[in-house]
């Protein structure tokens, strides 16, 4: 089975090709840690946590930015609103519907068609970058080829019929491969209706490398940052403007006097 290729420099174009529905459910973690293994030892001392531990993961997470948080940078306007969101402050308090459920529920159905139909196995690595250790990415799926060349798979499930993949999820692809060093990733979706999936297999495409589009997201990251540095500071004067003072000695101005005789 093949996939549509995204060129570098235009949008997706055409409908991937179909094949069958992945069969089954499976438990990933055998799988995921056999394909550790296989990772280059510069990459897997890149590790920082591994989403099965979730409490670990999200803290890792909380530490840099990720895929999901650069998902929203589309310009510098967009940067306040970003920092809300990693701070908690945006006021939606979202954490999950039925939807997202459908979504973690098929994921790994649609890792393991990917594994069985192009090689690449499941990863739940959170992953830093080489030079920015702020720059954190977990990818769906990985493979290291014989040369040491990464390729990377994002999943994705959605209730609408796509003509392509939306802009937000192409920024998460290019962090991952920011992050992880990789050339392309295969872009796997499932459409469903009322939480049946509509055809017999998930649809996919190759996204490559844009090192112009990451260099824009590595910008607004940098500026994202910044913003949640400032924020930090001033949150921390203020706690310090609040805090009791402690009471201020009284003077004994005779004192050194007396210590030094």
């Amino acid at each position: 089975m093949s996939c549509i290729r995204r060129e570098v420099v235009h949008s997706a174009q055409g409908e991937p090709q179909q094949g069958h529905r992945p069969a089954g459910r499976t438990r990933q973690t055998s799988v995921a840690r056999a394909n550790l293994e296989r990772v280059t030892p510069e990459l897997a001392a890149r590790i920082v946590a591994d989403s099965r531990d979730r409490v670990a993961w999200v803290r890792a997470r909380s530490r840099g930015i990720t895929a999901t948080d650069v998902a929203a940078l589309t310009s510098e306007r967009a940067i306040a609103r970003a920092a809300d969101a990693k701070l908690g402050l945006s006021g939606t308090g979202f954490s999950g519907n039925a939807y997202t459920a459908h979504g973690r529920q098929r994921e790994p159905e649609i890792a393991r068609w990917l594994a069985a139909t192009h090689g690449i196995l499941p990863s739940t690595a959170l992953f830093h970058a080489v030079v920015e250790k702020r720059h954190l990415a977990t990818p769906d799926g990985l493979a290291v080829d014989s040369a040491g060349r990464i390729t990377l798979a994002e999943i994705k499930t959605t209730n609408k019929p796509w003509r392509s993949i939306p802009r937000s999820y192409l920024r998460q692809v290019w962090w991952q491969q920011h992050v992880l060093g990789a050339e392309r990733t295969l872009v796997a979706w499932e459409q469903h209706d009322g939480f049946v999936p509509v055809d017999d297999e998930p649809r996919c495409q190759w996204v490559d490398r844009d090192d112009a589009e990451i260099a824009k997201l590595v910008r607004l990251a940098t500026a994202l940052i910044d913003e949640l540095h400032r924020r930090h500071v001033a949150a921390a004067a203020r706690r310090e403007e609040r805090m009791p003072q402690p009471p201020v000695a009284p003077r004994e101005p005779f004192r050194a006097l007396a210590l030094a005789d």
